[in-house]
């Protein structure tokens, strides 16, 4: 799972980063970091017995999906959004929830076209990179 989130920050995120951002994170081994405390909870994706992505939510509210590059657009992303929609719903929630970051653009469209609504923005204080959060949300029936 490390090795996913460290692809992803690289391919994804660190292309908008600032530098001083880059090395927070990095210094401060956030990525690994939230792997160790989290990864009871993430649903795997795997192909040919590897991991290629994983899914984590709380609640109503789906905190990450990452895909590892060299598996995009191999509907491993809707597969794991699928399985944490499901199990929102069975946990007896109307909706599912997650944010984005207003670069993520790809991700937008994802959503979107899984049925997703913009709800709300506001000023991502996670990187301090002067970014905008989108927070998005489904009804699940």
């Amino acid at each position: 799972m490390q090795a996913i989130l460290a692809d992803t920050f690289e391919t994804t995120w660190r292309p908008h980063l600032t530098s001083a951002a880059i090395e927070d994170y990095l210094s401060a081994g956030r990525g690994d970091r939230y792997v160790g405390e989290h990864w009871p909870a993430f649903w795997v994706a795997e192909m040919d017995g590897k991991p290629a992505g994983f899914v984590h939510w709380d609640g109503d509210f789906i905190e990450a999906v990452h895909v590892s590059s060299n598996h995009l657009r191999r509907g491993i992303g809707s597969r794991l959004l699928d399985h944490a929609e499901r199990a929102i719903a069975a946990a007896g929630f109307a909706e599912a929830r997650l944010e984005s970051d207003d670069f993520n653009r790809r991700s937008h469209a994802v959503y979107l076209t899984r049925g997703y609504v913009e709800k709300d923005r506001y000023p991502d204080d996670e990187w301090n990179s002067g970014f905008t959060t989108l927070l998005f949300a489904k009804p699940l029936g």
